[in-house]
């Protein structure tokens, strides 16, 4: 069994919410990247989104796309990525996901990338750029290694909502708001509406990510579906703090898990 599934099974088991939480590779570095990961791990994410920097992060906000940038700066690679990769499975087995753009794979070469994936200890893939109609580009191979690669769908998706979340494997990203990521203050979307229509089709847990910022907002968004994902509010802790930020992601990764039990 993959670890996302097994990790979501036990939570739901537990009738617990998952906290996922993301990070840049490489911001401020990736030695300070491996011990930011295991520090959430630690401070009680389930699972974690590692996100593979780009020169284009469309789907990202202005702290992410500058956490790229200075990520990008120094060099990180994915080859550096699967190094420390490597390193964290000889001191973790909870899930981790690479979330990236499809450039970057097919620069890189699918198959030699998905089996480095199986290889070095990823379990699943989100790639937000490669639409859902488009998905056989990669399925064949991250199925032959094992790897999921997680759906994504949105409000806007509308009609599309029931395929999109019938086919979806491990999770379900549920994006919260319309536009890029980033940390706000309030959220226009119905979410009954949307978590209604969900529902009706989705076989795996659903989580709601983009825009929560702080306990207050992922306890209120744990409420329509199974769990949250955070990252904005993560990368401009570490944006802040630099390679010093470790205690603070910690704190503020224990302050979200404790809102949504």
């Amino acid at each position: 069994m993959n670890r996302i599934d097994k990790a979501l099974s036990e939570l739901k088991n537990k009738n617990e919410k998952a906290l996922i939480t993301f990070i840049t590779a490489g911001d401020p570095d990736l030695e300070t990247t491996e011990k930011l990961v295991l520090e959430m791990f630690d401070s009680g994410a389930d699972i974690i989104e590692i996100g593979v920097p780009f020169s284009d992060p469309v789907a990202e906000g202005k702290v992410i796309q500058e956490a790229s940038l200075r990520s990008l700066a120094k060099g990180t690679n994915l080859n550096g990525i699967f190094e420390m990769v490597e390193r964290l499975r000889t001191k973790t087995d909870k899930p981790l996901i690479l979330m990236m753009y499809i450039n970057t794979i097919f620069r890189f070469g699918t198959e030699r990338f998905f089996g480095l994936c199986r290889e070095k200890g990823i379990d699943g893939v989100i790639v937000p750029d490669l639409p859902f109609e488009e998905k056989d580009e990669i399925r064949s191979y991250a199925e032959e290694n094992g790897i999921i690669p997680i759906s994504l769908v949105a409000p806007t998706s509308h009609q599309r909502i029931a395929s999109i979340a019938s086919d979806s494997k491990g999770f379900l990203y549920c994006v919260s708001s319309t536009g890029v990521t980033g940390t706000r203050s309030s959220f226009k979307t119905d979410f009954d509406e949307f978590f209604g229509e969900i529902k009706k089709s989705c076989k795996v847990p659903a989580m709601v990510g983009f825009g929560i910022s702080n306990p207050e907002q992922a306890k209120k968004m744990s409420a329509y579906c199974d769990g949250v994902i955070v990252g904005s509010a993560v990368v401009k802790i570490i944006a802040e703090y630099g390679k010093d930020s470790c205690g603070k992601v910690g704190e503020f990764v224990r302050s979200l898990k404790e809102a949504i039990l």
